[in-house]
C-alpha cells in the first residue's frame, strides 16, 4: 500500500472512533497506528509491502497494552455524575398522610403524586425521603 493509503485508512478510523457509540478507544490506536505507518512509509519508501502490515501490526497492539487502559480510565474518571431521578431526594409534607394514602407536593419545581410507603402515619410539613418512583408517583419514607 502507499503512505496515502494508510494515513487516509487511520484518518477513517480515526474518524469511526467519533461515530460508534462507546467504541471504548480501540479504534484509536488503530488509526493511529495507521497514520503512523503512512508517515514511516512515506519516509521510507522502499520497504517491502509486507513489513508495511507487520509495521501496523506492531504499533497498534503496542499502543493499545501500553495506553488504552490508562486513557480510557481517565475519560472514564471525568464524565459528569448523571442523576436517574428523584429517587433519593428529600421534600417536605404539605399535609398528614395516613398509610398508603397520597397527595400532590412539590420536588424541584415539578409538582407529583407522592405516596406513604410505610404502615405508620406522617404528619404534615415532615421531611421525607423518596424511597422509589412508581411512573408519576413519589412513594416515600420517613427520613
Amino acid at each position: 500500500m502507499s503512505w496515502w493509503e494508510w494515513v487516509i485508512g487511520g484518518t477513517l478510523l480515526l474518524a469511526a472512533e467519533l461515530t460508534v457509540v462507546n467504541a471504548q478507544f480501540y479504534l484509536v490506536f488503530a488509526g493511529g497506528a495507521a497514520v503512523v505507518t503512512g508517515l514511516i512509509v512515506w519516509l521510507m519508501p522502499r520497504l517491502p509491502d509486507w513489513s508495511h502490515w507487520a509495521l501496523f501490526a506492531l504499533i497498534a497492539l503496542l499502543s493499545l497494552l501500553a495506553f488504552r487502559g490508562r486513557t480510557y480510565a481517565y475519560f472514564q474518571g471525568h464524565a459528569p455524575k448523571v442523576s436517574t431521578g428523584p429517587a433519593g431526594g428529600v421534600l417536605t409534607l404539605p399535609s398528614a398522610l395516613s398509610p398508603g394514602a397520597s397527595c400532590r407536593a412539590e420536588h424541584q419545581g415539578s409538582f407529583w403524586t407522592v405516596r406513604n410507603d410505610t404502615e405508620a402515619p406522617l404528619p404534615a410539613g415532615a421531611r421525607v425521603r423518596i424511597a422509589a418512583v412508581q411512573g408519576l408517583t413519589l412513594l416515600v419514607r420517613p427520613e
